[in-house]
């Protein structure tokens, strides 16, 4: 479980005193989170209606959509997701604001009072303090990112008008169990009794594992197929279900996989009447929508200073091979004999990094694998091994900035290099931040 910090001493100290509190081993489970929301009035009854997003990957890029669609709609939308890149503040947003310091200031004191040194974990202190600030700011609609699986998942409190299961792959393990159903089962978990559960389209196993638990808890399944569906071509991405057929500009995030998270929160929109939302917000959402280290081609900086003009730095925090596949196929057209290609890869201990590599075998011109500060990672010098036996070139670096710098001195400055950085979010936010780029 990482640690949070900031620049505000007082939110600092709060934040600090919030993780002091979080178990040394992992007991996922509601009735600690449930405990506390007694006490401090029950907040998460008392939401604006809830669209609640699961998922290996692509949850955060979904509700970067959902987001962008009410609010291109009109409405005021509170927004809980995680983790965060930069500032801890970026997990809470209030009427489609970032939450000020002295806002999560007052938040956290009063949680933290009302627990009153209690153990529980840091992530849901933290959603009890989302909560509490969504239930006292008025907003019209609130998207809800599932933290660590589903059905234990501390955001599972609440009681939503749409839920929806975005990409499913093997990640987490350690806690959500060993196989692709164990982990299908899990996400299913948010399912709660008539309402609809939106998912994405999944091998027939899988498929049947999502549909049993959605049954058992009574809800109304719909599914990618036969209930929507959605396709690119002719330079648009058309969707079509029951009730008609729309045509909506290709998203402005980078990467098929987005097609599927846009077309994913589309779906999630339209199959609920709680709050309206036109097609003409659904077509502005596609270009509104904005999920930083989602395959995000960084600006002008000073990591992005250290390589040769025209070089491009791209960041993502994929770190799994299903993520893996699907950036590694977004580079699919890269001819390395234009350009070369790099990955910096930063990937915790638990993480599989060979799984992570074997897609950008034969399209990556080297890998520089660094640390990941202040977490348990693997050491570069395994990553370096790993991926030579990938058939990979690799060499380790002190950081990033080391990296970038190693690449810039063996460039061909009329070949400008393309870099991703990728393999942790925790990685991303130290370059947006040492890139001086806001990730809110």
């Amino acid at each position: 479980m990482e640690a949070a910090h900031s620049d505000n001493p007082v939110l600092d100290a709060l934040l600090a005193a919030a993780f002091a509190l979080h178990e040394n081993t992992m007991d996922l489970g509601l009735a600690r989170l449930e405990r506390l929301l007694t006490r401090l009035g029950n907040p998460h009854q008392k939401l604006p209606p809830v669209f609640h997003i699961a998922g290996t990957n692509g949850k955060g890029s979904t509700a970067a959509f959902l987001r962008a669609g009410l609010e291109a709609s009109g409405r005021r939308v509170h927004a809980y997701t995680s983790p965060h890149l930069v500032r801890f503040n970026e997990r809470i947003r209030l009427a489609g604001n970032i939450v000020d310091d002295d806002t999560l200031i007052g938040l956290l004191s009063e949680v933290l009072a009302v627990n009153g040194g209690g153990r529980i974990t840091f992530f849901e202190l933290t959603t009890a303090v989302a909560m509490l600030a969504f239930a006292r700011t008025p907003a019209d609609a609130c998207v809800i990112e599932v933290g660590l699986g589903g059905r234990l998942d501390a955001t599972n409190v609440v009681m939503p008008v749409m839920t929806g299961i975005a990409q499913l792959g093997l990640d987490h393990q350690q806690w959500l169990g060993p196989t692709i159903l164990d982990i299908a089962g899990e996400k299913a978990g948010i399912a709660k009794r008539r309402v609809p559960l939106v998912v994405s389209k999944y091998p027939r196993t899988i498929a049947a594992k999502v549909a049993e638990v959605a049954g058992v808890a009574g809800a109304k399944l719909i599914e990618r197929g036969p209930d929507w569906d959605a396709a690119v071509y002719e330079g648009a991405l058309h969707y079509r279900d029951l009730g008609g057929k729309l045509s909506l500009p290709l998203p402005r995030l980078a990467g098929a996989h987005q097609l599927d998270n846009a077309a994913l929160a589309v779906a999630m929109l339209r199959h609920q009447h709680e709050v309206p939302v036109a097609d003409s917000a659904l077509r502005a959402a596609m270009g509104w929508a904005d999920w930083p280290a989602r395959l995000q081609r960084l600006d002008a900086g000073p990591l992005v200073g250290l390589l040769p003009p025209g070089s491009e730095v791209w960041l993502d925090g994929a770190h799994n091979p299903a993520a893996a596949r699907a950036v590694a196929d977004a580079f699919r057209a890269h001819n390395l004999a234009e350009r070369p290609f790099y990955l910096v890869l930063g990937m915790l201990a638990a993480k599989d990094a060979a799984g992570f590599l074997k897609p950008f075998a034969g399209r990556v011109t080297a890998v520089y694998p660094v640390p990941v500060p202040g977490h348990a990672h693997h050491a570069p010098a395994d990553l370096v091994r790993i991926a030579k036996e990938t058939g990979l070139p690799g060499a380790a670096a002190p950081d990033v900035a080391g990296a970038l710098t190693a690449i810039a001195n063996g460039a061909d400055r009329a070949r400008p290099p393309v870099v991703l950085v990728a393999g942790s979010l925790y990685i991303a936010g130290g370059v947006l931040k040492a890139n001086s780029q806001d990730a809110g």
